[in-house]
């Protein structure tokens, strides 16, 4: 089913994902067009300093608090300009930002089956033209979770590729049946890629080399962020040092000299210290932890962090086999099917895949 919305539109070579490569930043990146820096969702975890608060995406309050979230997300821009929006899972759809949810969304839940996601979904686009949802966002963790589980190649991550494969036929089998389907434009992104760890690989440990007290740890595996105290920031450099004279599979960063294209800036919720290690790889802070069989958070260059982009409809062009995509150009890419107006202050660029892709009404 992925490959009949591929063939009917376009495809990617790949989906290049925002850092960190986790989840809740890089699906934030997909609805605003921002890279962390400017949205705000710096990881899945992380300190405020401004407030004093953490935010996790464990944590229920923290979720729903529009305080957390910078920029505008797809459905933001929708409603505020008269159009119907709907989420069956998003991050940050849980939350009022600029005082304004999709008309139709729901709080996670993991137990809700993808079968009925997908028909609550096809519920919204029967709708009166009125009531009808014209931007609707949905969301499938199967894959992710088994990966993670029990390795990307394992038996059970086929058997979620598979599954989430049905609930996309689902969803086309149930557009075709609506009177006004083939005005639905579909697009299918993955958010990161996901690798094993090497086997039999011991984890760099950092605890062999410094000694950063009790600053709050984040990650470990796949990477690690430390978090320094106001009058501990000024040592990040010497840790870094420290750790790269001995770590010959990672390098640490600081947030000041962390590679440009991360876009990692002074934004205070970016961590001082970054450890990444080479794919693969794994860093811990200390013995006796034990990372997942599969995982993401390496570096964004690491082609297996890579994710896949696919969208087919009546305002895509289709036969296109597109070359590496961006995740912050999807935004735009949106905004132009739907006939919004994005802000200006965007990473995306509307050339990038909106003059590719999108079939103006008056072409």
């Amino acid at each position: 089913n992925l490959d009949r919305v591929a063939n009917a539109g376009s495809r990617a070579e790949r989906l290049l994902p925002v850092f960190p490569t986790l989840t809740f930043p890089n699906h934030y990146s997909i609805v605003t067009g921002l890279y962390p820096a400017k949205h705000g969702i710096v990881a899945n975890t992380f300190p405020d300093p401004a407030s004093g608060r953490w935010y996790s995406m464990k944590d229920r309050d923290a979720v729903e608090d529009a305080y957390f979230y910078g920029g505008e997300p797809i459905w933001v821009t929708a409603e505020t300009q008269g159009m119907v929006a709907a989420s069956f899972f998003f991050v940050g759809s849980e939350a009022p930002i600029r005082s304004v949810q999709p008309t139709h969304w729901r709080r996670y839940d993991g137990e809700i089956q993808g079968e009925a996601r997908v028909d609550q979904v096809l519920s919204w686009l029967g709708e009166p033209e009125a009531r009808r949802p014209h931007m609707i966002t949905l969301y499938f963790e199967n894959v992710d979770s088994h990966a993670h589980w029990n390795g990307p190649d394992s038996q059970e991550a086929e058997e979620a590729i598979r599954r989430v494969d049905g609930y996309i036929g689902r969803l086309l089998d149930g557009l075709e049946k609506l009177p006004h389907g083939e005005q639905v434009n579909v697009i299918v992104v993955s958010d990161h890629g996901q690798r094993a760890y090497i086997e039999d690989e011991p984890p760099f440990l950092l605890s062999e080399y410094i000694d950063t007290g009790h600053a709050p740890l984040v990650g470990g595996g796949s990477y690690l962020f430390i978090h320094l105290a106001d009058e501990e920031q000024h040592k990040a450099g010497e840790y870094a040092a420290t750790i790269n004279r001995h770590w010959k599979h990672g390098q640490a960063y600081t947030r000041d000299n962390a590679p440009a294209d991360w876009h990692v800036t002074d934004n205070p919720r970016f961590p001082e210290l970054i450890f990444i290690p080479e794919p693969g790889h794994a860093v811990l802070p200390v013995a006796g932890g034990k990372p997942l069989v599969g995982d993401h958070g390496w570096a964004p260059e690491d082609p297996a962090m890579h994710g896949f982009f696919v969208a087919s409809g009546p305002n895509i062009k289709p036969g296109l086999s597109l070359g590496p995509v961006s995740m912050v150009d999807i935004y735009p890419l949106m905004t132009s099917i739907l006939g919004l107006e994005g802000p200006d202050n965007i990473d995306g660029d509307n050339d990038n895949l909106a003059t590719v892709l999108y079939i103006r009404q008056d072409d």
